[in-house]
């Protein structure tokens, strides 16, 4: 008898169904975007128009939440400027907070690697209004300073400056612009029918080589050149005005750390300035 030989059937390979979390999973659900918008009271909400009656016509203001009433946004250091005003040492802690928009700690108040002397962090604050926040303008630190002078390329040498000398250009510092915003009220009392509240300080720059036409004049009648200049930027309830101020050499108050002589006029920007100088010209003149 012949033997037969039968192949064994292949073995049967099932697939497993995979496990799936349960529907009410987070990755179930789909991300509902943040929505962000102004209150419901603004104009861009109304959809039926206001009507005012020729006769009577009140002002009609939207609230003050909408986005055309936030004040503009200053100089990134004045942020922070009031901590270092009430309390110097708990805001220097606060210095290594890292910024989430540039992954940075605060560097102008950091010292600079090769500093040869600790300098204060506290700041002055001024009595010059700042505009649209209801606050003052705060003066620099002498570390802000220092790092200041380093970033347009003054280096440290040993005859060079030293710790109480930062201290006394902070101070003249401060003395100046206080100088230099008594001068702007002085013209701005012209306009004080027109302004009740008082002017603010917007914004400033400095233009130190950017010499003014009546430097110039001076210059070439036999006078020195001022040794910096300043563009002040003045808002006059609504309106801005331009200040220019010159700084010469003088010589130093000891007690009131005055040192520079003041040439602040508004800029011939408007006839409204030409109209004031020449006021003004009058009166010195006649006077």
């Amino acid at each position: 008898m012949g033997a037969s030989m039968s192949t064994p059937p292949a073995p049967t390979v099932r697939a497993e169904a995979m496990a799936s979390p349960p529907q009410g999973c987070p990755m179930h659900q789909e991300a509902q975007p943040i929505k962000v918008s102004p209150p419901p009271e603004c104009p861009m909400h109304q959809t039926q128009p206001v009507k005012v009656s020729p006769a009577v016509s009140p002002a009609v203001s939207p609230p003050p939440e909408c986005p055309m009433h936030r004040a503009e946004a200053g100089p990134a250091h004045q942020d922070r400027a009031y901590e270092f005003v009430e309390c110097p040492m708990k805001a220097a802690v606060g210095m290594n907070d890292i910024d989430p928009s540039n992954m940075m700690p605060p560097p102008n108040q950091m010292p600079a690697p090769d500093q040869p002397f600790d300098l204060s962090v506290s700041r002055e604050e001024s009595t010059i209004p700042r505009h649209g926040t209801g606050k003052h303008w705060v003066y620099p630190s002498e570390q802000m300073f220092w790092n200041a002078m380093l970033r347009k390329g003054w280096r440290w040498r040993d005859d060079d400056l030293g710790a109480k000398d930062m201290s006394n250009i902070i101070n003249i510092h401060n003395r100046n612009n206080e100088q230099a915003w008594k001068e702007i009220l002085k013209w701005e009392a012209l306009h004080a029918g027109e302004c009740p509240c008082g002017p603010a300080l917007k914004r400033f720059g400095g233009k130190a080589k950017e010499y003014s036409p009546r430097a110039r004049i001076r210059h070439w009648m036999g006078y020195e050149l001022p040794f910096d200049r300043h563009d002040w930027i003045v808002d006059r309830c609504g309106k801005e005005v331009r200040y220019v101020i010159d700084y010469y050499d003088g010589e130093i108050d000891k007690d009131t750390y005055q040192f520079s002589i003041l040439d602040v006029r508004p800029a011939f920007d408007s006839l409204d300035a030409v109209w004031d100088r020449m006021k003004v010209a009058w009166w010195r003149w006649t006077s």
